[in-house]
């Protein structure tokens, strides 16, 4: 017979035997029998954090940069409600997780007990699964589901609700848990085109005068940055990528051509422009990436692991291959065999005439002035940090403008860089540069922050401070929501409303809570204080005042993209 525990400890037990390492949250009366379970368990922790959305934004950092799910945990009501922010940015942008919430009694859900509300009607439109566990005997079969549901296909979070009497009851018959559970195996394994599919894109590709792969966020989740440049590279094929597709392939490759996006550089535009084949691989060809469907498309080959995003928008020029995007390549690169070597050739000029508009793009946005003081321009801030940052580097731009300015930085290797897309959740990045500091405390790790996303998350300052890590928050400090006011004076006239702060000093701000911080006022400063930085290996706040009058939606190295969508 087996040994009897709680249910919470039950929910520990599967946790670990998925290979959960984390979970994030703030504890309540509610979760204590899964919190305190965890205290006796080897190989998973609890980080806390000072705010439910945080939890849930380091989940799915953790996420996208290990392909594997943490936990983020809340008690019941508003602890629930603000978990929701973080997990929607996972659900968007495709990143398991599982969201853990603690209900009241079975008995009393649903009744007017102390923070009551529906947590499973509440987080269902943003999560892959969810449903309520209100007894024991459900908690090891619901567990597996949602693992399953994590990672299969797209992968994304999902969501269990837990009576609290169901974890914190004893199970008198508790099932065994394995060590490491069996679908851990097979879980993240991926289909392989169909012959006959793959035989007609590849007639079509090598017809084709001007193919484009355009890359999205299924490039960062496949891990398919080698094999996607072994095919551009077999058959000449340019490659950009969309906005959430940014880091699935370095962008120093001389085939890779930036992001397309709302606001994409102008020279991934014109290349996507030229096109009379799209190949949209991982890309479901969505609002950001199109002008909210807008953007003319030639004929479009798209595929994707999840059958039901193919041909839900451009149905009309699109056909479809269900993939996973890495054997998709590699199987595509067989199919053409030595023929691709003529389709290279006769696509050489083509290419030629890009990588020198492409060399034209990157010098527009050169610094000038290596020694500029005061007001600094996002810009050279942004080609300034990449070149003193050590190559591996793993940038994590917030949303808005620090996003935007993201596309001056050289990428040399993938799973190098991460920002919110889909969702377009601010305050996601020092949540996120924590959970990374947290995989691998080494690892350099540059957050890039608008004051306005910071002060929604200023509070883990301190939870950084207790994390540790070699990570270099700096913010681009306007004292606004820069992007919002930008668009403001761009289509209204100039007039403003709802998005200038006071003053506030970060570097002062990060010291209170116990880490390093100063206001910068140069480009050599910067420059001698993020070195220094990385050197040391310790979390530092380096507050840089930027020049407001540097516009992101008129920057003439993006200005191009624009006109194009309208």
């Amino acid at each position: 017979m087996s040994t009897p525990k709680t249910g919470g400890q039950l929910v520990v037990d599967m946790l670990r035997s998925f290979g959960v390492e984390y979970v994030f949250g703030v504890v309540g009366g509610q979760t204590l029998a899964i919190t305190d379970a965890i205290i006796d368990t080897p190989g998973i922790e609890v980080i806390h954090t000072r705010h439910e959305n945080a939890a849930a934004v380091m989940m799915d950092a953790y996420g996208r940069l290990t392909g594997k799910p943490a936990a983020c945990i809340s008690t019941t009501g508003p602890g629930a409600t603000n978990l929701l922010t973080g997990v929607g940015g996972a659900y968007r942008d495709s990143s398991p997780g599982f969201v853990l919430t603690c209900n009241n009694n079975g008995e009393n859900i649903h009744k007017d007990d102390a923070q009551n509300a529906d947590h499973v009607e509440l987080i269902k439109p943003l999560v892959k699964y969810s449903r309520l566990v209100a007894h024991a005997s459900s908690i090891k079969q619901a567990m597996e589901e949602a693992y399953v549901n994590a990672l299969t296909g797209n992968p994304g979070p999902v969501h269990l609700d837990f009576a609290r009497d169901t974890i914190e009851g004893e199970v008198l018959n508790p099932p065994s848990v394995p060590e490491v559970h069996p679908s851990q195996q097979w879980v993240s394994e991926r289909p392989s085109a169909n012959p006959v599919a793959l035989a007609r894109v590849a007639e079509r590709v090598l017809s084709a005068d001007r193919p484009v792969i355009w890359l999205g966020n299924g490039g960062n989740r496949a891990r398919a940055s080698d094999d996607v440049l072994a095919l551009a590279d077999a058959l000449g094929i340019p490659v950009v990528t969309t906005f959430n597709g940014i880091g699935s392939v370095p962008t120093t490759h001389p085939l890779v051509f930036g992001a397309v996006s709302r606001m994409g550089t102008a020279l991934s535009g014109e290349v996507l422009a030229d096109a009379d084949v799209v190949l949209a691989l991982g890309n479901s060809l969505n609002a950001v990436s199109t002008g909210r469907w807008k953007r003319k498309l030639p004929e479009v080959i798209q595929v994707d692991v999840d059958p039901t995003m193919i041909g839900r928008y451009y149905s009309e020029v699109t056909q479809g291959v269900v993939s996973d995007l890495g054997s998709f390549a590699r199987d595509l690169v067989a199919a053409v065999g030595e023929r691709a070597e003529n389709a290279r050739h006769g696509r050489a000029e083509w290419i030629a005439s890009l990588q020198k508009a492409r060399t034209v793009w990157w010098q527009g946005s050169e610094v000038q002035n290596t020694e500029a003081e005061g007001d600094l321009s996002p810009a050279d801030i942004v080609r300034t940090l990449r070149e003193v940052s050590p190559e591996e580097t793993l940038l994590i731009p917030d949303a808005g403008n620090p996003g935007v300015w993201s596309f001056l930085w050289e990428i040399t290797r993938p799973n190098t860089y991460i920002k919110p897309v889909g969702f377009g959740n601010m305050g996601f990045a020092l949540p996120s540069a924590i959970a990374a500091s947290l995989i691998d405390p080494r690892r350099p790790v540059l957050a890039m922050i608008g004051d306005g996303s910071l002060g929604m998350s200023l509070g883990e300052i301190e939870t950084l401070a207790r994390v540790g890590g070699n990570v270099c928050i700096v913010v681009l400090n306007d004292s606004s929501y820069g992007n919002i006011r930008q668009e403001q004076e761009l289509h209204f006239n100039g007039r403003t409303i709802g998005v200038d702060f006071g003053p506030v000093d970060f570097g002062m701000a990060a010291r209170a809570m116990g880490v390093d911080g100063e206001v910068i006022n140069s480009l050599p400063k910067l420059r001698r204080r993020v070195a220094d930085a990385f050197a040391a290996g310790a979390p530092v706040v380096l507050d840089v005042r930027i020049d407001r009058t540097v516009n992101a939606w008129t920057f003439p190295s993006f200005v191009a993209q624009q006109t194009k969508e309208g």
